[in-house]
This record gives C-alpha cells, sequence and structure tokens, in this order.
C-alpha cells in the first residue's frame, strides 16, 4: 500500500491500494453509512469481488481512502481505463488528492463525483498537471418514494431476459453506451452473460413477444438497487415502453426487499427526467463528469 500524509494542512492520511479485500475493510462501513450517495463505489466493487478485477477493462483497479483520527472521511476508486470516481471531499482534501496522484504520475482520462467535488477536483487537477478539463456531462442522482405506474401503460408485458436473449442484449448494451456518451464501461459479452445469471435485465415487449425497451438493475448492496441500462431503440421510442420497463424493474425491487431503488439521469434529457419522476423518482444530488487531456494532446 501507497500511504500519503499531509499534517501540514491537516488533509489527514490518503492511503493508496490495489487491493480490493483491503479497500472493502477499511472504507465499507463508510461507504455503507450512505448507500444511495455511495452507490457507485458500493456496486462497482462489488462487481469486482464477484466477476473479478479485469471486469471493467485490463488495467489494474486503484483505490483510495482518507482517514483523519482513525476515521474515515473519503473513498475513490478508478477502474483503468475508466474516470476516477471520488466520494464527496472538502476542497483542501480535493487538492491534496490531487496534488497526490500528480506527484505519483497517474494519468487521468476525467473524474466522476458529486458536482462541487467534482468541479474542485477538475480544476486542482489543472493546476497540478496543467491539462485542460472540459465538462462532459451533468448526472441526477434519484430516489424513489411512492411508485405511480406510468400512464397509459402501453400493451404488451414484462419479461426477464434469459440465454436466448444473449445477441439481442449484447447489441442493445453497445447501443446505450454509445446514446448516453460515456463509452463502454464493460464488454458487453460479459455484461450479456452477467445480467442473464442474475436475472438483471427485463424487457418489455408487444403482445406478439417483440422485446422493445430494457430496464435492468444492479446487485442489491447495503440494501440500495440502481437501475440501470434503461434504453429502447430510436425507431421505437415515444411510446411509452422505456417506462413501463423502469416502472417494472422498480416494482421488482422493492418486492425483492429493496430498502432504497435509485438511478441517475442525464439532465440534459428533460425527457427522460421528466418520466422518472412521474414514476415516482425524487432527486437526491447531482453529479458531474469531467474529461481530462494533457497539455501534450491540446496542443
Amino acid at each position: 500500500m501507497d500511504t500519503d500524509t499531509d499534517t501540514a494542512t491537516g488533509t489527514g492520511s490518503w492511503r493508496l491500494t490495489h487491493d480490493l479485500d483491503d479497500f472493502l475493510t477499511r472504507a465499507g462501513t463508510f461507504l455503507r453509512s450512505r448507500p444511495a450517495l455511495h452507490t457507485v463505489p458500493l456496486t462497482v466493487t462489488e462487481t469486482l469481488r464477484t466477476r473479478g478485477h479485469s471486469v471493467y477493462g485490463d488495467g489494474e483497479p486503484e483505490f483510495g481512502v482518507l482517514e483523519r483520527a482513525g476515521e474515515v472521511r473519503a473513498a475513490f476508486f478508478r477502474t483503468p481505463p475508466h474516470w476516477l470516481n471520488i466520494t464527496a471531499l472538502t476542497s483542501e482534501d480535493t487538492d491534496a488528492l490531487a496534488a497526490r496522484l500528480a506527484a505519483l504520475g497517474r494519468s487521468l482520462p476525467g473524474v466522476n463525483a458529486e458536482s462541487g467535488t467534482a468541479r474542485a477536483f477538475a480544476a486542482a487537477w489543472q493546476r497540478h498537471t496543467g491539462a485542460t478539463a472540459a465538462l462532459r456531462q451533468r448526472q441526477r442522482l434519484y430516489r424513489l418514494g411512492t411508485l405511480t405506474a406510468p400512464g397509459p401503460v402501453p400493451p404488451g408485458r414484462p419479461r426477464v431476459a434469459v440465454e436466448s436473449d444473449r445477441e439481442r442484449l449484447r447489441r442493445w448494451h453497445d447501443e446505450f453506451s454509445e446514446s448516453v456518451g460515456l463509452g463502454t464501461v464493460r464488454h458487453s459479452a460479459e455484461w450479456a452473460d452477467a445480467r442473464i445469471g442474475s436475472g438483471g435485465i427485463t424487457f418489455w415487449e408487444t403482445p406478439d413477444g417483440t422485446p422493445v425497451a430494457m430496464a435492468g438493475t444492479s446487485p442489491r448492496v447495503a440494501g440500495q438497487v440502481r437501475v440501470t441500462t434503461v434504453y429502447t431503440p430510436p425507431h421505437l421510442r415515444g411510446r411509452g415502453y422505456a417506462g413501463a420497463a423502469t416502472a417494472e424493474v422498480s416494482r421488482a425491487a422493492l418486492a425483492a426487499g429493496a430498502d432504497e431503488v435509485l438511478l441517475f439521469t442525464d439532465l440534459s434529457n428533460p425527457t427522460s427526467n421528466g418520466l422518472y419522476q412521474r414514476i415516482g423518482y425524487r432527486p437526491v444530488a447531482d453529479f458531474e463528469v469531467y474529461d481530462f487531456t494533457a497539455e501534450s494532446e491540446g496542443s
């Protein structure tokens, strides 16, 4: 483990490691203390634990824990080649983390965090590395209140995806990743196999049995489940299929015992934000994603 302490500024000790078990031993209680705000690190580390360290890419995952007076105050993870993901930080702690990673020669493609932390880290990274930072996406985290079925419900029914749906899942996963503009986080074939194995994708299909939309859920961790990968092919949109699929997976998550059902939206998409609020989702916090470009790359 690589450890950094900055007692001069009182920022505590950033402990860096590639050991997932060590990270969870140190940060697990902290992450579970606020499961909604920490839904991404909770679900990503659970996937790494159950599916292997290469599930998100070939690079070795890295983790960090900020400790002060024996108490965990923040954490981060990164699964190369993807963005750094940080829990909420003060501006001082954000600057200390950027300085530490820059001193170690880390190359970061960007950051994903609650809005204030993301902005502060992007600015600190520019100061310490000379890189430029550009806002890629603003997101909103929602929590389900009282589930309300969207109306009118389109003709058809929900169906959990099975092995014979593998090729469709793989193709729709790639199309979804392209449409949201955040790149492919997992290999589509591995993602499809994992979802089929867990029953984690539900289709909305027309009365003749044709799938027209899908919605998925993450594994339940610390009582929370996150709705993910809500997708309708472009030529089928505007007919209520995605809303019906989302309502069904939300209902199923509650029925299976989830304490909280969450989802993220792209704030630039008023249609999806309006839909989820009609179903019963309520805002929790805003997040931002920044891309970093090294000075030599941008010149």
